[in-house]
């Protein structure tokens, strides 16, 4: 049962992003940046959104791009979890 509970992550999210701090215990920010159109105007703007993931192994660094994965909430803010660092 709880192979079948974890192997369930399809469904959730995914972003890729920069990481812009890694000043806290097992937890990383990283800044994604979509490129959505302007509802009104339809050009296309960026827009940037900051997460807390969880990082348990502090591999991340700042300038990393990494992949990170929605899961349940662990704190306050915290409901990503880092799944894997794309470039160093």
């Amino acid at each position: 049962m709880s192979e079948a509970s974890t192997e369930k992550t399809g469904l959730r999210k995914q972003r890729v992003g920069i990481v812009i701090s890694t000043k806290m215990d097992k937890t990383i920010v990283v800044e994604y940046i979509a490129r959505v159109p302007h509802p009104k105007f339809k050009k296309i703007v960026k827009k940037s959104k900051k997460f807390y993931a969880h990082d348990e192994k502090s591999e991340a660094a700042v300038g990393d791009k990494v992949r990170i994965e929605e899961m349940r909430p662990l704190s306050k803010l915290k409901r990503w979890k880092l799944s894997e660092v794309l470039t160093h």
